[in-house]
């Protein structure tokens, strides 16, 4: 791979994470830290990114990868049987904060029919119930962030710090290796943090593309997790690891096995 080869594959990834490490541009790119950070210094004076500590990230991200219902359209599958899935898990009548990534979205769909107490930071989880009668839907409260479909600041963190406490955390997130979990969106952070410190029991709903990758920033240890729920293309060798770690992770089926029964 040429040099301008590699340059337009680091440019071509931060469009879609928005935030990236200089590890996962290594990985991304096959090459070493030291290489991609020369890169980087060659891509900043061209004004298209910018150089943080120990990353970079994109000075004009292309809006519509954020927006929620294009990022919804990636693993499409994957996340409507990781939804399904996740929603059995459950009961009745809990109550249930929902994080605001597209799997969790799905996972909210399938849980309508449940009467229940759902408390959210997500827009679209929101319209979603906002015309259910059997579900008792709490915002948060905080500043619109669009391009998330998100409610953030002070607000939004106060909410899940101090007023809200639920017996299921349903969250998202970027990555997750052996080391913990991590997220690309720093304006999440501090409001995940206080999602999963409200409930008593966590769940992270994480498609196959979420293993092995370590985004920008770190989100939780594996000691604040109990469930995983992600698809049948997730590598056995990390879903192994994590289960000796007592952390149980339930693999959803794929959609065609799904539909033949």
């Amino acid at each position: 791979m040429t040099a301008e080869e590699r340059k337009h594959r680091i440019e071509e990834y931060l469009q879609k994470v928005e935030f990236s490490s200089l590890e996962e541009l290594s990985k991304h790119v096959g090459a070493s830290v030291s290489t991609v950070r020369r890169d980087l210094t060659v891509l900043e004076l061209s004004g298209n990114l910018k150089r943080t500590h120990g990353g970079a990230r994109l000075v004009n991200p292309k809006t519509d990868e954020f927006i929620f219902s294009e990022r919804d359209t990636h693993q499409l599958s994957e996340k409507e049987s990781i939804g399904r899935v996740c929603a059995g898990l459950i009961q009745s009548n809990q109550s249930v904060i929902i994080d605001a990534g597209t799997t969790c979205y799905h996972v909210a769909r399938h849980l309508e029919d449940k009467p229940l107490q759902i408390v959210t930071d997500s827009l679209p989880v929101a319209n979603h119930f906002a015309a259910a009668t059997n579900v008792e839907l709490i915002l948060s409260g905080g500043v619109i962030y669009p391009r998330l479909g998100v409610l953030v600041g002070p607000l939004a963190i106060e909410a899940f710090s101090k007023k809200f406490h639920a017996d299921v955390a349903i969250m998202s997130a970027g990555g997750i290796t052996l080391d913990g979990i991590t997220n690309s969106h720093g304006i999440m952070i501090d409001i995940q943090q206080a999602m999963i410190r409200a409930a008593h029991k966590v769940i992270f709903c994480l498609d196959h593309t979420k293993f092995g990758r370590q985004s920008v920033l770190p989100l939780c240890g594996l000691e604040s997790v109990d469930i995983i729920v992600t698809d049948d293309k997730a590598p056995l060798d990390l879903v192994k690891k994590l289960r000796a770690k007592e952390i149980e992770v339930i693999v959803a089926p794929s959609a065609d096995k799904n539909n033949s029964h």
